[in-house]
Order: C-alpha cells, then sequence, then structure tokens
C-alpha cells in the first residue's frame, strides 16, 4: 500500500513537472513568435523607407542631410540585434522619419503627388502592424515572465534554460508623442 502511494506521489509530481516544462516551452515559443512578426513588420516598413526617400527627393533634392540621416537610421535599425538594441534604434529611426515627414510637409505638390500619397498610407498601415505586434509581444513576454518567476515554475524555469526576455519598449519621448501626438498633415 504504502509503494502505491509513493508511486502516485511521484507521478504527480512527475505530471507536474511536464505541464510546468509545456506551458513553459509554449510561453517561449509565442514570445518567439510574436518577435518574429515584429521583425517582419519592421522589415516591411524599412522596405517602403527608399521609395518614400526617393520620392520626397524627387521634390526636395537639396535637403540631401535629411535622406542621409534616415538611411543610417534605416541601416543601423535593420542591423539591431535583440530586443533592446532593436527597440533603441527604432526610436532614432522614428525621430529621422518625423524629420523626412517635415521636409514633405513643405512641398505642396509632393503633398499631392499619389506615389506618395500611396506610400503614406502603406507607412501608416505597417505603423499601426508594428504597434499591433509589439503589444502582441509584451503581451507573451508578460505571461512568459511571470510564469518563470511564480511559484513552483521558478524552481525548475532556470534549471530547463528559460530566462526572462525584455519587453520592446519605446522611450520616454516616445511615450510623450503617444499621448501628445504630432500634427503633420500631407
Amino acid at each position: 500500500m504504502t509503494l502505491i502511494i509513493i508511486l502516485v506521489v511521484v507521478g504527480l509530481i512527475v505530471l507536474g513537472l511536464i505541464f510546468m516544462y509545456n506551458s513553459l516551452v509554449r510561453l517561449n515559443t509565442r514570445t518567439s513568435e510574436a518577435w518574429s512578426d515584429i521583425t517582419v513588420q519592421l522589415k516591411r516598413r524599412y522596405d517602403l523607407i527608399p521609395n518614400l526617400v526617393n520620392t520626397v527627393k524627387g521634390y526636395a533634392t537639396h535637403e540631401k542631410e535629411v535622406f542621409e540621416k534616415v538611411t543610417e537610421a534605416r541601416t543601423q535599425a535593420m542591423g539591431a540585434q535583440g530586443v533592446a538594441e532593436t527597440a533603441k534604434a527604432e526610436n532614432q529611426f522614428q525621430q529621422t522619419l518625423k524629420s523626412l515627414f517635415a521636409v514633405a510637409e513643405a512641398y505642396p505638390d509632393l503633398k499631392a503627388n499619389e506615389n506618395f500619397k500611396e506610400l503614406q498610407a502603406e507607412l501608416v498601415d505597417t505603423e499601426d502592424k508594428i504597434q499591433a505586434s509589439r503589444r502582441f509581444y509584451n503581451g507573451s513576454v508578460r505571461d512568459l515572465n511571470i510564469k518563470i518567476q511564480t511559484f513552483p515554475t521558478n524552481l525548475f524555469a532556470n534549471m530547463l534554460g528559460f530566462k526572462k526576455r525584455d519587453f520592446f519598449e519605446v522611450d520616454e519621448g516616445e511615450a510623450a508623442n503617444i499621448q501628445n501626438p504630432v500634427d503633420v498633415k500631407f
């Protein structure tokens, strides 16, 4: 009888460990998938930028410095590795894009250009998708980090190789812009 009780207890412990491991794998995979969604949307935006820059260049040829900064920021953002570095590069890239749009605002013919309007609409759509992907990723990171830090999973998560993930956050300047967005009219 004692042997049966011991086997049942051991079996329950093993089942509990299997459940914990599987839930950690599920959350870790969801977080990786969410990060992949962000990188897909960022790549889409990076692919749109050269077309946008070329369209603006046709109207504002003397704004060479702005175009160089946008191109440099795009290159840095594309080469960023990891969540923290990508977030930092993205924040810098956002600032250079704002300067490009400020240049575009000074050219009424450009604002009426169909190609520019289409590129702007695609960029706005992509920005919305990036924001949605960021929310999904941060939610996945939150769930994974909570699971890793709560008892009894915290006892085994580190031994099993699961680590906390970083959130993909906007900097404080971007957070202020979210509350008080810059009014750019095209």
